[in-house]
């Protein structure tokens, strides 16, 4: 099963060795397993983390995450550079959790892992404020969640949203509307959330 590297590895891997990733595309187009490996060594840590956001668990994010490079493999004579890949696995990603969810009867909200954090977080993220706000995440529904998560984790403009889920831009607007309006209604003053004092 497909489990990401530590991230701190990752950064230091790529420091050594930059690699050029419309390069490895061209190549892997070709047949070149090498060069797909390295595409699937760049970018699984992105598919994972958008996984786990939607998805909730670790089993059904490494899954899902091997699910979409698998069909990677038979979509590359379709992408046509390195951004056109982060579009398609964000693309694929999301739309896959989505059905997931929808199929799924009833959302299980477990407790967040440590590590369960947007891929955007410092490093000294206070962990119960990750926590509290993976657990409001997930309180949204699944359009809403892909919504939100490629706004603020993968940092992307509504008509890009919109793009990606092959959604129209007033429902994407309407969508960041209504869930920061309940994530702000839920979420606590910096001051009153719980501390690690107060923790059990």
């Amino acid at each position: 099963m497909l489990r990401p590297q530590d991230p701190r590895q990752s950064r230091s891997s790529e420091d050594r060795q930059p690699v050029d990733l419309d390069e490895q595309l061209v190549r892997a187009r070709r047949g070149d397993s090498a060069a797909l490996a390295a595409l699937i060594e760049a970018h699984q840590r992105s598919v994972y983390s958008l996984a786990l956001r939607m998805l909730g668990t670790r089993d059904r994010a490494e899954d899902l995450t091997q699910d979409v490079f698998l069909q990677l493999s038979g979509h590359l004579a379709t992408l046509e550079s390195n951004a056109h890949l982060i579009f398609w696995l964000r693309k694929v990603t999301t739309c896959r959790a989505i059905d997931q969810l929808r199929h799924r009867k009833v959302v299980e909200l477990l407790p967040l892992e440590d590590d369960m954090q947007f891929v955007g977080s410092q490093d000294d993220a206070d962990p119960l404020l990750q926590k509290y706000l993976g657990r409001l995440l997930a309180a949204l529904s699944a359009p809403a969640r892909a919504v939100m998560l490629l706004r603020y984790q993968e940092d992307l403009d509504p008509p890009e949203i919109a793009a990606t889920l092959e959604m129209p831009l007033n429902t994407v607007k309407s969508h960041l509307k209504r869930s920061l309006e309940t994530l702000r209604q839920q979420f606590p003053p910096a001051s009153t959330y719980p501390s690690e004092d107060h923790a059990v």
